[in-house]
Order: structure tokens, then C-alpha cells, then sequence
């Protein structure tokens, strides 16, 4: 997805988790003016929610803008691995190639464990052969890393 279309709709759902928020609020405000136990109760947990909500939506677009850097950075320095794995009919890559990938990318994250290049390059891998998790720890690690 090209990078104005990207941050327009992050935009959008933002605003609109933003407009569910307060209305929520509003309801949260009520309940807590009802003077009813389970209902100043729910009210209490309607105005935390939708803090938390926001809270956890700034977290991955700030975990995005940040990985999105460092690929940008890696790319410039002509650092970022070719895709060139064969794919599936969903798009994926195929996950035996990726394992292939992903082998290579370790070994080299495991010779220069403080070099964010190598463990951002090893996040890849971990994506590539469909392990979210992995990517996303190794990820941040390379986020840590960078500093």
C-alpha cells in the first residue's frame, strides 16, 4: 500500500476510534451519575476502555513507524534481503524457502548480536516463514537496538 494511502486510512481509523471513545465516554459519564453501584461500576469500566483502546492503537502505529524507519534506513544502505522466495497462491511466501531464509538471517543475528541491522533482517525471516510473534520480538529488539 503506497505511504498517503497508508496514513490516510490509519488516519481515518483513528478518528473514528477516537469519535467511539467519546461517545462511550458520554455513556461512561452517565452511569457513573446514576448512583446505582453496578451502574457507577460499568461507568468506571466504560472510561477505561476506550483509554486503553486508544493506548494499545498508539502503540503498533508507533511499533510501525518505527520498523518503517528502520527499513527505510536498512534500504538505503542497500542492506534489505531480496524477496525473491517463490510464493503461494495466497501470496505468501512458501514457507520451505522461507525456512531457508529464516536460517541464514539467525545465523547472522547470532554472530553480531548487537547489530539491530542483522536482527531487524532476522524480524523479516520470522515474518517471511509466518511466525508473527518471532518478528515482531526480534522487531523490537532491532528498535532497542537502534535506539
Amino acid at each position: 500500500m503506497p505511504p498517503f494511502r497508508t496514513g490516510t486510512t490509519i488516519a481515518v481509523l483513528v478518528l473514528v476510534l477516537a469519535f467511539y471513545a467519546a461517545l462511550i465516554g458520554i455513556k461512561g459519564v452517565a452511569l457513573l451519575a446514576s448512583g446505582v453501584l453496578a451502574g457507577q461500576l460499568l461507568g468506571a469500566a466504560l472510561l477505561v476502555m476506550p483509554v486503553l483502546g486508544l493506548y494499545v492503537v498508539w502503540r503498533e502505529i508507533e511499533f510501525g513507524r518505527r520498523t518503517a524507519v528502520l527499513a527505510r534506513d536498512l534500504d538505503a544502505e542497500g542492506g534489505l534481503p531480496v524477496d525473491d522466495l517463490p510464493r503461494r497462491p495466497s501470496g505468501r511466501p512458501d514457507r520451505r524457502a522461507a525456512q531457508g531464509m529464516f536460517e541464514r538471517m539467525r545465523g547472522e543475528a547470532e554472530a553480531s548480536p548487537e547489530d539491530w541491522r542483522s536482527w531487524f533482517r532476522l524480524a523479516l525471516a520470522y515474518d517471511a516463514a509466518g511466525d508473527r510473534t518471532r518478528a515482531r520480538a526480534a522487531a523490537r529488539h532491532a528498535i532497542a537496538l537502534r535506539g
